[in-house]
């Protein structure tokens, strides 16, 4: 919900309608591993740092390359830091091309995802860049939906709704993540919550790098992109498919937790209000949510997190 006191912001760009909202059934269909009519050019950028597991990490790289429909035509994997041998032969592997046409860039040092994600986005030389994680799973239709939604609704973010799975839910079983679907609905959503899953974006490389790219801010780099591109002009939408599977483990809400993460939504929310995004008011109210959100114990963020945030339900 947006502040009463202040209209949502204005939807703007590219031609000034609405994006339409549809199924898989209306997207272009693509052949296994071909091209589909209307689709560009893309690459998949996938940050890679020591602590993933390199069984995840082939599991994540072959879900978004060899089993798409629609198959990438560069996997960009940007290695943060020195990697553990057990990664560094799989690393070797991509580069050899097993995985299809692919570009590593290495850092000697961890800098955070955030400088990996703005290095892979200004290393591609293509329009199209879809973001996945090394722990999750690409559904096979994902970029046959999503790419050429791109170029015919001239969309700068397209993102879509996930499943969660664990070691002991086995994915497509786990609770549904949905997100609002039509650019009204998203610059609505975006001054309460973040409007989109960040692991199943496709980004336009241009209007990314125009707003500035990707920035530190720890755990909120992807929420503050998106609130540069809505003021930017950007078309956004989201499709109600599930595209990812996303993987939740016991250290998952521990993680969203603490001061420094606290630090983190208070820069944001302070960036919010500076830029009319959010009143004075919508700050405070903000603020209090997240800082019982961030402080409080794992198991009551989970639950919370459950309750007001995310969407359970229907099957997909």
């Amino acid at each position: 919900m947006t502040d009463p006191a202040r209209p949502a912001p204005p939807v703007v760009g590219r031609g000034g309608e609405e994006p339409p909202v549809g199924r898989a059934e209306d997207e272009a269909h693509a052949r296994p591993g071909g091209r589909a009519e209307g689709a560009e050019p893309f690459a998949v950028l996938m940050p890679l740092w020591a602590k993933d597991r390199p069984d995840r990490v082939r599991e994540a790289i072959v879900s978004a390359t060899e089993s798409q429909q629609l198959r990438p035509d560069l996997l960009i994997l940007t290695v943060d830091g020195p990697l553990p041998a057990s990664l560094e032969a799989l690393v070797e592997r991509v580069e050899a091309g097993d995985h299809g046409p692919a570009t590593v860039l290495r850092h000697s040092a961890h800098r955070g995802v955030a400088a990996a994600l703005q290095d892979g986005l200004e290393t591609s030389p293509y329009e199209l860049v879809a973001r996945a994680d090394a722990d999750d799973l690409c559904r096979p239709e994902r970029f046959a939906l999503q790419i050429p939604r791109m170029r015919r609704d001239r969309l700068d973010l397209l993102g879509g709704a996930m499943r969660e799975f664990s070691d002991r839910v086995t994915p497509g079983r786990g609770p549904l993540r949905t997100r609002p679907l039509t650019h009204a609905e998203i610059t609505a959503y975006l001054p309460r919550h973040s409007p989109f899953h960040h692991p199943t974006m496709v980004l336009r490389r241009s209007t990314v790098l125009a707003v500035g790219g990707y920035r530190d801010l720890p755990l909120l780099e992807d929420y503050w992109l998106w609130e540069r591109m809505m003021l930017g002009g950007a078309r956004m939408a989201n499709l109600p498919d599930v595209l990812v599977d996303y993987r939740v483990d016991e250290h998952l809400f521990a993680r969203r937790g603490g001061w420094r993460l606290f630090a983190s939504d208070l820069r944001l929310q302070r960036r919010f209000v500076r830029d009319r995004v959010t009143t004075p008011t919508g700050f405070l109210r903000n603020l209090g949510e997240r800082g019982v959100y961030r402080l409080a114990p794992g198991w009551a963020r989970r639950l919370a997190y459950r309750r007001f945030v995310e969407h359970d339900g229907r099957t997909a």
